[in-house]
């Protein structure tokens, strides 16, 4: 196994990330202390921990796809969720987490991989075209965000985000100045499961309502919703979503490694995989939602192990 390397946390609220980052849910209503490995049962080829935030359904849908087709090659797998992207991406970089099934690297992630990504390897790119966004009602007379300044009123000064420690929090604070917004809206942050319950509230009534989200993500179809227009692209550009491992992941697992660089999903395909597993099968049945996903998909790819 690996050596478990010691690095200084420096940035993303420090003492914060190592609280979070000492004690993670083992997705089973129980906790699983990070270091020194899994400690589950050993399989043939050597034990596999993959860290995602359930809230983050594209990370939660991977991780169980990843989950399904690294046990079938002879790996154990250990599922460990956490709730902020720092104490993941310090796991990560510790070694603790072995791989990231849904990262953002390029754009919304950039900060993190700035102050770990030496101590992390790019295992590939699973898909393409993700974006951070800025969404009202389709009802909303609303459609760009530099309308936005002009009308709090209607919104009730709110724009109403994610878990403080995302990527897209942070993109969303530094595009509000450059749309004139810091002084007339508070960004509410608290979690990914209360945005999307005043989202829900809102459109039920038919009220309007500003909120972050993100492509791809499931709620974008759920909810009658369209995305803001962007002039000056300060939420950014189109990035891929990539799967992170800790560094010496593909020397050591060289199979798993070579299994993950080849999972490549387009709208339709990960659309499918996401619906199915949040909403059609939902919590507790994530293998499931899989098993049908790859029944429906399976033949699209050359990598899928059945």
């Amino acid at each position: 196994m690996r050596k478990r390397r010691i690095i200084t946390i420096a940035a993303f609220g420090a003492a914060a990330s190592l609280a979070l980052a000492g004690c993670a849910s083992d997705g089973a209503g129980g906790t699983t202390e990070f270091g020194g490995g899994g400690g589950g049962s050993t399989g043939e080829k050597g034990t596999i921990t993959l860290g995602f935030l359930p809230s983050w359904t594209d990370g939660l849908s991977t991780a169980y796809l990843l989950q399904d087709q690294l046990e079938k090659i002879g790996f154990t797998v250990e599922m460990k969720t956490l709730t902020e992207a720092g104490p993941l991406y310090t796991g990560l970089a510790q070694g603790d987490v072995d791989v990231f099934p849904s990262a953002w690297p390029e754009i919304t992630h950039a900060e993190y991989m700035a102050t770990y990504g030496d101590s992390i390897e790019d295992l590939g790119t699973y898909y393409d075209n993700a974006k951070l966004t800025i969404a009202v009602p389709e009802y909303t007379d609303i459609d760009s965000i530099e309308d936005l300044a002009s009308a709090g009123d209607q919104f009730g000064g709110k724009i109403f985000g994610i878990e403080p420690g995302a990527g897209l929090t942070a993109q969303t604070q530094k595009m509000m100045p450059e749309y004139g917004l810091d002084s007339s809206y508070e960004l509410v942050t608290s979690s990914t499961a209360a945005m999307l319950t005043e989202l829900k509230s809102a459109t039920e009534k038919k009220e309007d309502i500003v909120v972050t989200l993100w492509r791809p993500f499931w709620a974008n179809d759920a909810f009658p919703l369209k995305d803001l227009e962007d002039p000056t692209g300060a939420m950014g550009e189109a990035e891929g979503l990539h799967f992170l491992g800790t560094d010496g992941f593909a020397e050591e697992f060289p199979e798993a490694a070579e299994l993950i660089e080849k999972i490549k999903l387009d709208d339709a395909q990960y659309g499918s995989l996401e619906d199915l597993v949040v909403n059609e099968f939902g919590e507790g049945r994530e293998a499931e939602a899989v098993d049908a996903w790859l029944e429906e998909h399976g033949d699209d790819f050359d990598w899928v192990v059945s």
